[in-house]
């Protein structure tokens, strides 16, 4: 009887482990059996998991001890063993304490939450790039539009500008669908790992490495949700409206979100994928992309894929 349970365990561990390297090969995107926090790709989500933890610290002692407390009074107090109920009305000791340590408790919990509030929506420099991301049943599109072109606009509307600046570049605008099974060949995106079921898009939402990125989401029928764990983002997509946000991603590899306000349908089905590369690859990438979407975006494939495959050699 002790063999095949010993292989259950030995089986089990190993599939953890599997798990584990595979989410360590696959970063950004949800594993099976996983019960944290995806791994933090930016500086946002990095405080997101220190604060997560920081919580952890008083979460679990108030748990016990309120477990231990309700576990003491019902023993010790059972009509078994105190047939004759104290009339005590009130304890002022005891109703101090239990009003200045959750007061205290809130306080620790309060004062760095507004910190992470506050870095959440105040990026560290001037964003290099805005992009807006507009949700659709049950799609997203996706407008890029360089930092210093929004400032100009910006700048030419309050009246502050003496000299006009140049016309500026057309942004740059595509549509991301789900890719369906039947796509993937075509797409050459059969990997299933790097573009997991439900997960992998036609066109992934491009952005550089290390660079301060604006974040402006906005909805066209209903109202979605921009999410993406790895990078703490999650942005409601209101018709009618922008929400700003803004993320810096601190490594490159593609990564995956979903919607996260049911939206109807096809809510399921409705994942952001995004592509970080180095800013020479970016600038690379977008200026083919104002002239063809397509080509840009298999260029840029190839050339990840063939420094991926150098990288395996070594």
């Amino acid at each position: 009887m002790k063999r095949p349970a010993l292989a259950a365990a030995v089986l089990a561990g190993s599939t953890l482990v599997a798990r584990a390297q595979e989410g360590a090969l696959h970063p950004g995107q949800p594993h099976p059996w996983q019960i944290n926090l995806q791994e933090a790709l930016s500086p946002i989500e990095a405080q997101i998991h220190w604060f997560s933890a920081y919580t952890l610290w008083f979460l679990i002692p108030v748990v016990i001890l309120v477990a231990a407390l309700l576990a003491w009074v019902a023993f010790r107090y059972s009509e078994k063993r105190n047939p004759t109920p104290s009339r005590t009305s009130h304890n002022t000791v005891i109703e101090v304490i239990w009003t200045l340590a959750p007061v205290l408790i809130l306080l620790c919990l309060a004062i760095p939450s507004f910190q992470l509030l506050t870095a959440q929506y105040n990026p560290p420099r001037e964003p290099e790039l805005t992009v807006k991301a507009t949700g659709y049943q049950w799609y997203w599109g996706y407008e890029y539009q360089p930092a210093e072109t929004v400032a100009a606009a910006s700048s030419a509307a309050a009246g502050t500008e003496a000299n006009p600046a140049p016309p500026a570049a057309e942004p740059v605008s595509f549509l991301s669908y789900p890719l369906t099974e039947e796509a993937r060949t075509a797409a050459g995106k059969e990997d299933r790992a790097a573009y997991p079921r439900l997960l992998a898009v036609d066109n992934e939402m491009v952005v550089p490495v290390n660079t301060v990125v604006r974040l402006l989401a906005t909805g066209g029928d209903v109202i979605h949700s921009f999410a993406m764990p790895s990078m703490g983002v999650k942005v409601d997509a209101v018709p009618g409206r922008i929400n700003e946000y803004w993320f810096e991603a601190d490594r490159e590899g593609l990564f995956y979100g979903q919607c996260s306000e049911l939206c109807g349908r096809d809510h399921y089905n409705m994942p952001i994928a995004m592509r970080v590369v180095s800013q020479e690859q970016f600038a690379t990438w977008l200026a083919a992309a104002r002239e063809n979407l397509e080509n840009a975006n298999a260029q840029l494939t190839a050339e990840i894929a063939s420094a991926n495959s150098v990288v395996a050699q070594r």
